[in-house]
């Protein structure tokens, strides 16, 4: 059975796709709920705004663990916002 509810659990547990579905799920039984219209748009927001990640760097951040990594890091940050 798919519910708000279930979403809201899967969407807590980091199961972005699955609760993706299940809202797109529920609006298309009940077009005017705008608790799904409303978690669809900030899912749909989520993946769009992460769509350009240096999968590299996020890689390097995960793993840095000394100083002269962390400088690094803070290095390629600043150029990367300039």
């Amino acid at each position: 059975m798919q519910t708000l509810t279930l979403a809201n659990i899967y969407e807590l547990q980091g199961l972005k796709e699955e609760a993706l579905d299940i809202y797109k799920e529920i609006l298309k039984k009940e077009p005017s709920n705008s608790d799904a219209k409303i978690a669809i748009r900030r899912l749909s927001g989520m993946r769009k705004k992460f769509l350009n990640v240096d999968n590299e760097m996020k890689e390097f951040f995960i793993k840095m663990d000394t100083e002269i990594e962390f400088n690094e890091f803070e290095r390629w940050l600043m150029k990367s916002w300039n």
